[in-house]
């Protein structure tokens, strides 16, 4: 089973809707308050570049060892140039996927980050389409 990308329509929250963004430790309790950093756009904080940045729901779990889930909402952008390392992604004989970029043995693959799922050797029938450089995830 390989990962489904589903696209979102793109709603934009008005630039007045900001969120508090208090800090909290994850290490000991804080009993400090009057922290709060300013508001956040959560809008602006995840999509740097709107007109080059698409929304898509995660389908399937071989991205799941890079913790990306099922049901994960990812933003993909294709304003930044897809290099090695990268979380991409791609279409493979027109189907899209989402996989690491990387080098083995001189060439560029498509590599899973699940048990189970195939590696996809980037030739003439795979076009990398963006690169993810965001993830929201709802936990209830």
């Amino acid at each position: 089973m390989s990962v489904a990308l589903v696209d979102l329509d793109w709603i934009c929250l008005p630039r007045w809707q900001h969120v508090a963004l208090d800090p909290i430790p994850a290490g000991f309790p804080s009993p400090a308050e009057g922290e709060e950093d300013d508001p956040i756009d959560l809008s602006a904080w995840l999509i740097e570049k709107p007109a080059a940045s698409y929304l898509m729901r995660v389908q399937g779990w071989s991205m799941a060892g890079a913790g990306i889930n099922d049901g994960d909402i990812v933003v993909v952008s294709r304003a930044v140039q897809a290099r090695p390392g990268h979380i991409v992604v791609a279409v493979v004989h027109g189907d899209r996927t989402l996989k690491r970029l990387k080098r083995m043995d001189g060439r560029l693959w498509l590599v899973p980050e699940g048990e189970g799922y195939p590696h996809t050797i980037v030739d003439e029938f795979v076009e990398v389409w963006g690169v993810v450089v965001g993830l929201a995830r709802k936990y209830q």
